[in-house]
């Protein structure tokens, strides 16, 4: 067959010949196998687009499935079962990423369409039920007529009804609070409308700082921008009254400089007893008060009126302070001095003469009144210590003569005796000194009460 060839006798030598044969076979079988494995590859792609097209094959399609249905194909005999192997499970994991691609862009597709028919249907508002709204689509033939909505998973209709409910609900709280606005704005105009009642009668002056609301009430009651006033929240009518007042008791500070400037220039203070006449007279002369308020030339009335009475209490206060600590000064000079009941003032008044205590008391009606009340304490002191002592001697004069009338029958009984009244006696002038230092204390604090009160407080000239 191949000495035939034309071109076998160009070979000349045997092994040029053999060689030549034995490239042929090599590339030959290097064609063959190449061939062979394009087959098998192609067999390969063929098999996996088979699997991926079909639809018979889902991810969940187990192998053995997959052997029985497509064990009598062509496409599925030409791959072995090794690879066939790994290109089921290449299908598999491909085909669980595509369904779950396809799976949420039919969700997203669903949900859009599905939010797209509710907010067409009107019936529906803030207030419908998820119970209601489903038996509405069901009555929608949009909804109806979309197989995939049908097959649409319960959950994510659900979500997007409540997302639709709280678009709604949205919707309605800004209306309310659009509304809100539109009231609060109506009131507030009453408000200024009201305010402009109150400066008219300002400007005619039946309102200033002192006006009462019970004195302007008949008139402003007429008007009616004191009814549009009536019913609404937050400030009243009163309470705007109230407001104005304040705003023009707000210029007192203001106007009370201009008031103690003029009253400086005149020299004029404010006593106790200035008259609210005259204090008005004085203001008045200057050109600058007519600029100001009348309600609040009283005022300023008033809290210079207070400060002189605060000033008049202070100074009384320590007046009383000063006259009380004069008082206990010269008390006791007149302790020191042994000054008693009997003590004459005309022998005394010599020797307290050159003392600072006696001259700070400087009216001398004041002096003779301390010294006769510190007699009439000496002697009520005395009295009382005196008396305690004759009802000690009387008591001790009975028992005397209960002892010499007993005779002395017995000595025990005699020694028992003089024992028992050695202790009566001991007894009785315990009691007497005791009663003596209490009344004392008595006398003492009584003076302390004097002093405290001040009910007599001499007047130094």
């Amino acid at each position: 067959m191949i000495s035939s060839d034309p071109r076998y006798p160009q070979l000349k030598h045997l092994n040029e010949k053999k060689q030549a044969f034995n490239a042929y076979k090599t590339q030959k079988l290097k064609e063959e196998k190449e061939e062979q494995r394009m087959r098998a590859k192609k067999a390969k792609e063929d098999l996996e687009e088979f699997l991926m097209t079909t639809d018979k094959m889902t991810s969940s399609t187990r192998y053995y499935r997959c052997q029985e249905i497509f064990g009598d194909l062509d496409v599925w005999k030409n791959v072995s079962d090794t690879e066939r192997r790994d290109i089921y499970d290449d299908c598999v994991f491909n085909l669980a990423k595509r369904e779950k691609e396809e799976a949420k862009s039919r969700k997203k597709r669903n949900m859009r369409q599905l939010a797209a028919i509710l907010d067409s249907m009107v019936a529906i508002e803030h207030r419908t039920t998820w119970q209601e709204a489903q038996q509405m689509l069901l009555d929608n033939p949009n909804f109806t007529d979309d197989a995939s909505l049908l097959g649409m998973d319960k959950e994510d209709a659900l979500i997007v009804f409540e997302d639709h409910i709280r678009e709604l609900e949205k919707e309605e709280e800004e209306e309310k609070e659009r509304e809100k606005k539109r009231v609060k704005r109506q009131q507030r105009k009453n408000r200024d409308n009201f305010g402009m009642l109150l400066d008219e009668l300002h400007e005619q002056g039946k309102l200033t700082s002192m006006s009462l609301w019970v004195e302007l009430y008949p008139i402003i009651s007429a008007d009616l921008r004191f009814s549009a006033m009536l019913g609404q929240p937050g400030s009243t009518p009163l309470d705007l009254f109230k407001f104005y007042v304040e705003d023009l008791k707000s210029r007192f500070h203001d106007e009370r400089k201009i008031i103690k400037e003029i009253l400086k220039e005149k020299g004029f203070d404010v006593e106790v007893s200035t008259t609210f006449e005259e204090f008005a007279t004085v203001v008045c002369e200057d050109r600058r008060s007519a600029t100001l308020d009348a309600g609040n030339v009283k005022l300023t009335y008033n809290a210079l009126l207070e400060k002189a009475e605060a000033r008049e209490r202070e100074r009384q206060k320590e007046e009383s302070r000063r006259l009380r600590k004069l008082e206990s000064s010269f008390r006791s000079l007149l302790r020191d001095t042994d000054v008693d009941y009997h003590t004459v003032w005309e022998d005394v008044r010599e020797k307290l003469a050159d003392h600072e205590a006696f001259r700070a008391v400087g009216i001398e009606s004041e002096r003779l009144r301390i010294f006769k009340e510190y007699q009439h304490e000496t002697e009520e002191a005395c009295s009382h210590h005196h008396s305690r002592s004759k009802k000690s001697k009387k008591n001790k004069k009975q028992k005397k003569r209960s002892r010499s009338r007993s005779g002395g029958s017995e000595s025990d009984s005699d020694r028992g005796h003089s024992r028992s009244g050695k202790k009566r006696r001991h007894r009785s002038r315990s009691e007497s000194e005791s009663s003596d230092s209490e009344h004392k204390r008595k006398n003492k604090r009584k003076k302390n009460k004097k002093r405290r009160g001040g009910s007599r407080s001499p007047t130094v000239s």
